[in-house]
């Protein structure tokens, strides 16, 4: 169905709907909003008409709608999780719609000892009563919850919820993992519009570009419904801002700190301020956040072999040298040292407004725009076995069959960028997010119809980005320790020994756009007879368009550039480098002389190198229209069952470059070559709940979904790397990866406000895709092409347990215990080794960790407030190799974190954290897990700070 048709269909749907409701529109109904006794609005409340067995549960913004409500008096009850039932008395008149504003007050004999002075309403509460009353399968965490950890952007804040795991960059959470299945395969939306993504091979979201403080909600469906987006594998991760509040608000927050390895500042500020005029009908909210952090990382990296040849000094009958192999242990045959200096400057900027004409009919406007500046220079060592034609029968010293002196060509080099401006001689990655949604509510008679539109964009730019080379060739010493690899110098060499290999310019540029549209329309059914049920049916449109537009140039001097001593030369001589005192980075060219150097003026020459760039250019667009129809029927009073189908049609264009080459492998070309492709996706979904008691609920679904392939996967290009000795081929005949679902769920919740769960999972996957790594037959090359694979599977369990320990005598009531874990195993076939075999070893799906466990425990009276968190997951398959001594694992994680707080009146508190207490590093193995392939660590971070409230 085309674009055209959906419109046409999208009218006559709203067309016959409205008609419909008026003609059922003889009874009255209520429109209201819940708010506690500061003004919060009370998400997640069961609001009840007992006489007519008819409720329903309130939105996040405290809403809700009840229709088919027969002319009359009656009582509205609304219930909360650890509060006191609230009843209003009401007056139903035909044809009109009641609007009732009530106010939810604590129950202090229950929620005395968890109050904080001024937190208002407890965020526990909000959370847990909105997970509650979902129909599926959900995690719910609200903006207090996040507060309470020390977590400054919402990829640290999202690792805590069960089930989830975060891959870092340079010590921030990013990348999220959700169930074991890799970040492009769940999705993430803001107030429910998919955040597009700036990453240039990838769906990835960047997690750490959005502050913690702009969220007021994060809702992880790990069962997603059939009005959801059905491209969650894994899951569905909704971040929702703040709304305008029933009253005035305003908050600010200013912080500082201490980055531990640089011993360089952090700068953090944010404020908050809402109200809504004094006939209800506008309000707004506006905030804003900046976060200045000023530090660094110290990296070892290794790639390991476990061949090794030398040249025998004699030809054969071919007049080729005759190599010889050896016999050795596996060893570093590429090892590097890095230094990382790092600024990273995040702005974020959201006002969220919304329009009441009347009861019936609202209308809102949000917006969000987030900024990041991230400044690095990069100090990299690094030294390689030479190949084995450039080895001799003498050069080489095997031990015990470890090899542990050979020939290496090393390298020294300098990252940085252009002086002044924002780039400051580093650089420069200039990240930016943006979402603009507009939509409304309306009610029809007993139709209730919202629609939404909104734009959204994401880029990341970096220009002027340099580089600088030097090289040369010695012996190295090679050591013996896979844990901590290590290769030094024979000698003692120095900046003159190093001759000029390049200087590199080049610019990135990659741009996501993406427009949503959608349209929901609901009307009571009640197919059983028990005075609750609904009809939801509605469409979607999602046009996405993503480019990549990159260049590279190579400089050479006319003249000078003889060795590196002619440079401006700085030391990190290594005393305090984090992976140990043996790691000593050494001499670099400096970044002020790299970002001094005038390149396009005749003291240079340059080349355009478009085969450094061109595979990665590309062009694609991809448009999703999708339609669904779900019922929402109580079977009895404590029985309920959500069923529907979706149906989503997928349409993708793409655009790439073919790369031509000579024999000698020089670059002569490229050709471009564009690929279109389609396919539908049929998706049910069946969800139950059923309340055991008011307190305990059991739930199961059954679900099906789907994942796209990255772009860069889809793209029709082929490229050779001559330097590397790679193939990349693109793939446009890739399938989406389509999953079946089943979710098991109990759930306990205490009348003092926590929750212990306890589930289990299981996700039967076909075609998902990996990378095939195979041997050109012409040129001996690795080549690298994503291929879709057997199947896979995924099955696990989770367990949750958080709740004030509020029936302990004196100060012990005053602890609280929040502890998830979670256990996966999964199993993937179809796997192809290098020589195009199917692999016989067991292999797990890429990012799915067997453990990861989240706790804390805290402690919380009237004014002061601490908690020691924890947050761990074991180590995973990240990269599939060729074989298994080529696959890369991510190794296992601990998180070890402290925060307090003191209130030091009902406005003002003071608070301080400590984050990575035990320097926890990001580390990568091959193949076995005491083979490092990087280590990178970042030391603890310090922050102290103010906020202040005014209700």
């Amino acid at each position: 169905m085309n674009q055209k048709n959906y419109i046409k269909f999208l009218l006559v749907t709203l067309f016959v709907a409205v008609n419909f409701s008026f003609l059922q529109a003889q009874n009255g109904a209520i429109k209201g909003n819940i708010t506690d006794e500061t003004g919060i609005y009370v998400p997640g409340a069961a609001v009840m008409i007992q006489d007519l067995n008819k409720g329903t549960t309130t939105d996040f913004d405290g809403n809700f709608t009840l229709v088919e409500i027969p002319e009359g008096s009656y009582t509205v009850t609304v219930k909360y999780l650890g509060y006191e039932d609230l009843n209003e008395e009401v007056n139903i008149t035909a044809n009109k719609t009641l609007s009732l504003n009530l106010v939810l007050n604590s129950a202090t004999t229950t929620l005395d000892a968890v109050q904080i002075l001024g937190g208002g309403l407890s965020a526990q509460a909000r959370a847990l009563n909105a997970q509650k009353n979902k129909q599926n399968i959900t995690n719910i965490v609200s903006t207090d919850q996040i507060g309470k950890f020390p977590d400054a952007n919402i990829g640290d804040a999202v690792k805590r919820i069960p089930g989830i795991t975060m891959q870092v960059d340079q010590g921030e959470a990013r990348n999220i993992i959700v169930r074991g299945l890799a970040p492009q395969l769940n999705s993430v939306t803001l107030n429910g519009s998919r955040i597009p993504s700036a990453e240039g091979d990838n769906r990835n979201v960047q997690m750490d570009l959005i502050p913690s403080d702009m969220i007021q909600t994060i809702e992880v469906s790990k069962a997603v419904t059939p009005d959801m987006d059905a491209d969650a594998l894994g899951g569905s991760v909704n971040l929702i801002t703040r709304a305008a509040p029933d009253d005035f608000r305003l908050s600010a927050t200013l912080g500082s700190g201490l980055n531990f390895i640089t011993d360089k500042r952090i700068l953090s500020g944010s404020f908050l301020v809402g109200d809504r005029t004094k006939d209800g009908k506008f309000g707004y909210m506006i905030s804003a956040s900046i976060n200045d952090n000023d530090f660094g990382s110290d990296n070892v990296e290794a790639e390991w072999s476990d061949e090794f040849e030398y040249n025998t000094g004699t030809l054969d009958e071919n007049g080729d040298e005759i190599l010889e192999s050896v016999d050795v242990n596996p060893y570093a045959s590429a090892f590097e040292i890095r230094k990382y200096l790092v600024q990273r400057v995040r702005r974020s900027f959201s006002a969220n407004l919304n329009y009441d004409f009347n009861d019936n009919n609202s209308i809102y406007l949000k917006s969000m725009y987030n900024w990041r500046d991230d400044r690095e220079n990069r100090y990299a060592y690094a030294s390689e076995i030479l190949d084995g034609d450039d080895i001799g029968a003498g050069d080489y010293t095997v031990n015990n069959r470890n090899l542990v002196r050979f020939p290496a060509e090393a390298e020294r080099e300098t990252k940085g960028g252009v002086p002044g401006g924002r780039i400051q001689n580093r650089r420069l990655e200039d990240q930016r997010m943006q979402n603009y949604t507009l939509g409304g509510n309306h009610l029809f008679g007993n139709l209730k119809f919202d629609w939404m539109g909104a734009y959204a964009k994401a880029s990341e730019e970096r220009p002027n980005e340099r580089y600088i080379s030097w090289e040369t060739e010695y012996m190295v010493n090679n050591g013996t320790n896979p844990e901590e690899p290590l290769q030094t110098p024979v000698g003692n060499p120095s900046p003159s020994d190093f001759e000029l290999k390049e200087i590199t310019e080049e610019y990135q540029f990659t741009e996501e756009e993406d427009i949503n549209v959608f349209a929901n329309f609901e009307l009571p059914a009640d197919f059983f007879n028990t005075g609750k049920g609904i009809v939801k049916f509605g469409v979607r449109g999602r046009f996405k368009n993503k480019n990549r537009d990159n260049n590279f140039f190579e400089y050479d001097p006319e003249s000078g550039f003889e060795s590196m001593a002619e440079t401006d030369i700085i030391r990190h001589d290594g005393d305090d480098f984090l992976a140990g005192d043996q790691y000593r980075p050494g001499f670099f060219t400096s970044p002020e002389f790299l970002g001094d150097l005038d390149l396009n003026s005749d003291q240079f020459s340059s080349e355009d190198l478009p085969e450094e760039y061109l595979q990665e250019n590309f062009k694609a667009e991809e448009n999703v229209y999708a339609g669904y129809i779900m019922a929402n029927q109580n079977l009895s009073d404590r029985f309920s069952i959500l069923a529907g189908v979706r149906l989503e049609a997928t349409n993708i264009t793409s655009t790439g470059n073919e790369l031509i080459f000579n024999e000698d492998g020089d670059f002569e070309g490229a050709t471009s070559v564009e690929e279109k492709s389609d396919y539908t996706n049929i998706l049910p979904g069946v969800h139950l709940k059923y309340d055991l008691t008011n307190n305990t609920i059991l739930r199961f679904a059954w679900t099906n979904t789907l994942a796209r392939p990255n772009y860069i996967d889809l793209v029709p290009y082929r490229a050779v790397n001559n330097e590397d000795e790679e193939i990349s081929i693109g793939n446009t005949n890739l399938n989406p990866s389509t999953s079946m679902n089943f979710d098991f769920m109990a759930e306990y919740y205490f009348k003092s406000v926590g929750i212990v769960s306890g589930g289990v999972f299981y996700k039967d996957i076909e075609d998902f895709v990996y990378t095939y790594i195979s041997e050109d037959q012409a040129t001996g090359y690795d080549v690298f092409q994503p291929l879709n694979g057997d199947d896979a599977n995924i099955y696990g369990a989770e367990i949750s347990f958080q709740r004030q320990l509020n029936f302990l005598p004196g100060f012990a009531k005053n602890f609280g215990i929040f502890l998830n874990y979670t256990y996966l195993h999964s199993e993937a076939n179809g796997i192809r080794n290098e020589d195009g075999d199917l692999r016989e070893d067991d292999l797990s799906l890429p990012g799915s960790s067997p453990n990861m466990f989240n706790g804390s425990l805290s402690y919380s009276d009237k004014r002061f407030s601490a908690r020691f968190s924890a947050n761990f997951s074991d180590a995973y398959l990240d990269e599939l190799g060729g074989n298994a001594f080529e696959d890369r694992y991510y190794d296992e994680q601990l998180f070890l974190d402290f925060n307090i707080s003191y209130s030091i009146n009902k406005n003002l508190r003071i608070f301080s954290s400590l984050n990575n207490i035990t320097n926890q590093p990001l580390r990568y193995y091959q193949g076995v897990s005491d083979r490092t392939m990087q280590m990178e660590y970042y030391s603890q971070r310090l922050t102290v700070g103010l906020k202040y409230d005014l209700y």
